[in-house]
């Protein structure tokens, strides 16, 4: 037989309460052959996902040992790994991965990265396992509602128009989030009455950490890609950890980006601690080059380089003595987001980095001028937020939220 097996895992927490949700189903016909979910007590998504994919493989293995299986998750994680081109460095990982590759020959196996919307049927089960867990159970397949989302499917497809009547409610689905109240759409126009939104598909979504103090953030110097390179202060550190914790019990975050000077790197690797994931380095999302600026305050800066201050304040393209323009930052940071919004097209991932480059991000995402760089403020350790759609629209959803570092 040629099975298709979707899987998904989830933690309330990450770590925390979490569960997993498989379904299998037949390649031919599509008909569901198997659902299998459970609660697994306190762990990660990660190993919550690796274990939903395990009791998805050992239910098409017990209908049929010589079958084929086509495997399909939104986790890009799991996908790259067991597919042989991420390496699984971490240790609760390697032998969930060996476990999986031991139900099948390993070329009766592919894998294939979906959106969440195309997965609702595994994450559905997920969730009903932890509902369940939650109530001290253990998921019961009596209970389960999760073919209601694969029935709705066969139920559309089977209607005149239902490619665009189904792609428009994917793309209605993925922006709700986005709009703003009154019925507007991403420009900011009323939306057409009796109009769906486009079929944008799930967004990029960068979620944007400036990293924790460092002995120089009280003090506002100048601390840019050209100076000392500081590391985090006894503050920053406990505010890196502050900002773990809150991001892991949101749970969303499916990768890791840094800017490569330390002060994000320890803040980076102390959220990717907390979510079991690696840290990845992006040249791009470096401090701007403060030049001869470094290390001053701006009244130092206006004292020892007054001519030089104002010509840089007054245009994006003047560059501090030594240093970078906004403007050349501007191209750099842009590189980068198109680079990783692709990269990680669907999906959500946090980038950690600094204040130039996160305001730089919010700027173009909301057209503004140049000189609006200097009418934001930023805090240390502060999350922001911006979705990127196909069709190159951004939305804006969170700037500057620092609820997590109240006591």
């Amino acid at each position: 037989m040629r099975f298709v097996v979707e899987a998904d895992g989830g933690s309330r927490g990450n770590p925390g309460p979490a569960g997993y949700g498989a379904v299998v189903i037949d390649g031919d016909s599509g008909e569901v052959l198997a659902e299998r979910a459970e609660f697994i007590g306190v762990a990660t998504n990660n190993v919550a996902e690796y274990r939903g994919l395990i009791a998805g493989l050992r239910a098409a293995h017990a209908l049929d040992p010589a079958g084929t299986v086509a495997v399909r998750m939104d986790s890009k994680l799991v996908v790259e790994q067991m597919s042989g081109r991420w390496k699984i460095k971490h240790p609760d990982m390697k032998p969930l991965a060996a476990e999986a590759r031991s139900v099948f020959p390993p070329d009766a196996v592919t894998y294939e990265w979906i959106p969440r919307e195309e997965n609702k049927h595994a994450d559905r089960l997920a969730n009903e396992a932890m509902d369940a867990g939650k109530r001290g159970e253990q998921w019961d397949p009596s209970g389960s509602t999760a073919e209601l989302d694969a029935r709705a499917a066969r139920n559309v497809a089977s209607e005149p128009g239902a490619a665009v009547a189904s792609a428009l409610s994917v793309g209605a689905d993925s922006l709700k989030g986005a709009r703003p109240p009154g019925g507007r759409g991403l420009s900011g126009a009323p939306a057409a009455p009796g109009w769906s939104a486009p079929d944008l598909g799930a967004p990029a979504t960068l979620v944007l950490l400036r990293h924790g103090e460092t002995a120089l953030t009280p003090q506002k110097r100048f601390s840019g890609s050209g100076g000392s390179d500081p590391a985090l202060s006894d503050i920053g550190l406990a505010q890196a950890e502050r900002v773990a914790a809150a991001l892991a019990a949101r749970g969303t975050i499916e990768a890791v980006v840094s800017s490569p000077l330390t002060r994000c790197r320890q803040t980076a690797s102390a959220v990717a601690a907390r979510l079991g994931l690696d840290v990845h380095i992006d040249e791009g999302l470096r401090e701007t080059d403060f030049g001869a600026f470094e290390g001053l305050t701006f009244g130092e800066a206006k004292e020892r380089f007054p001519a030089e201050l104002d010509a840089w304040l007054a245009s994006p393209d003047t560059a501090p003595p030594g240093g970078e323009s906004f403007a050349e930052v501007a191209v750099r940071v842009a590189e980068a987001r198109d680079r990783l919004v692709e990269r990680y097209a669907g999906r959500t991932v946090l980038l950690v980095t600094h204040v130039t480059p996160v305001k730089t991000l919010v700027r173009l995402a909301l057209g503004a001028p140049p000189e609006s760089l200097f009418r934001m403020e930023l805090s240390a350790a502060s999350l922001s937020a911006i979705a990127y759609y196909r069709d190159g629209n951004a939305s804006v959803r969170l700037f500057n939220d620092t609820a997590h570092l109240r006591p």
